[in-house]
């Protein structure tokens, strides 16, 4: 096996690094942006979701600019067509032949924003490339770049003009998390920020830096994937996953690609936090931003005003964790 170049201390101070240059552009939120790099660490896609003016797309393209690599955005409309998004198999009269052009989801990290104001169609265009990191054009298939990750923004479903995610696809984002509105301090420094000998009102990435690069980053995933984690902490996120599906409730749960996406979520987070193995607050903390995207509610929650979010922290209120777990387990 190939020697890392990081191990758990380098790694939290890099990432720690990769904070503070987020930070320059985007004030505050520190626990939506931890729930950013924990997903981009695991290897997995991001869902934001927020009202307009919340900085949703100044995050992604923050934490873009901070791993390097290359990064590409898409606004996501109406009348967006699939192959604006995967390229397409096309004539090349100076030639006469058929020469394949590639669209923008050949990169690093594709920023989709507002990725529910395209109809189906387009939206399902992303799913084989967040599936199997691959694209097919004209029946042969094309291999993502690595790292390859989606960061999608969304508006409330409902605001007019949108449409909702199919849960097939909400099932491969590997977290969903909400934007919130800032508090007034943080309010007051990002317009303090931006009326400071700037013409404009938004805030800028200019200065943030890039701190690492693709591989670099690929050696923090890899670290994070061999992470110890007990079989203790392995039962806790299975018995939370299963009690999804078991609850009255809801009507479809979460599968076991939730309890994958608690495990690589939770070792993420330990590595962030400066930590070789992964404790159940870990997983008590990324349950609701892990699996509440990925139940359907019953007809009788809904009418009842329930969110899966509540419904979780209920299941958790009853699910034993393990105990006695630390370092020398």
């Amino acid at each position: 096996m190939e020697q890392l170049k990081f191990n758990v201390e380098t790694a939290s101070a890099k990432l720690e690094q990769v904070r503070n240059e987020i930070a320059k552009a985007f004030i505050g939120q520190r626990q939506l942006v931890d729930h950013a790099l924990i997903t981009l660490i695991a290897g997995g896609h991001l869902l934001v979701e927020g009202v307009p003016g919340l900085g949703k797309t100044l995050l992604v393209r923050a934490i873009a600019k901070t791993v390097g690599g290359d990064s590409k955005r898409v606004q996501l409309t109406p009348d967006l067509m699939p192959a604006d998004i995967t390229g397409n198999i096309m004539l090349d009269p100076a030639t006469g032949k058929f020469v394949t052009r590639k669209g923008p989801v050949f990169t690093n990290i594709l920023i989709a924003d507002e990725i529910n104001r395209a109809p189906a169609k387009t939206q399902a265009a992303l799913f084989e490339a967040m599936q199997e990191f691959q694209v097919t054009l004209d029946g042969e298939s094309h291999k993502l770049p690595s790292p390859f990750m989606v960061m999608a923004t969304q508006n409330p479903f409902e605001h007019e003009g949108t449409y909702p995610l199919p849960d097939a696809q909400k099932d491969r984002f590997l977290m969903k998390v909400i934007a919130d509105y800032p508090s007034l301090e943080e309010e007051k420094t990002m317009v303090t920020q931006i009326l400071t000998g700037d013409i404009g009102a938004e805030l800028s990435i200019a200065d943030v830096n890039t701190v690492l690069d693709t591989s670099e980053l690929t050696d923090i995933k890899n670290l994070a994937a061999s992470l110890r984690v007990d079989p203790l902490i392995v039962d806790y996120a299975v018995r939370i996953t299963a009690a999804t599906r078991e609850t009255p409730a809801v009507e479809t749960g979460a599968g076991p690609r939730g309890s994958l996406a608690l495990i690589r979520c939770a070792r993420a987070s330990a590595l962030l936090q400066g930590r070789d193995f992964v404790l159940p607050d870990d997983i008590k903390a990324l349950t609701s931003v892990v699996l509440a995207h990925r139940l359907t509610l019953s007809a009788e929650s809904e009418l009842e005003g329930l969110q899966a979010k509540q419904i979780i922290e209920n299941l958790l209120q009853k699910i034993e964790a393990p105990k006695g777990i630390n370092e020398q387990d």
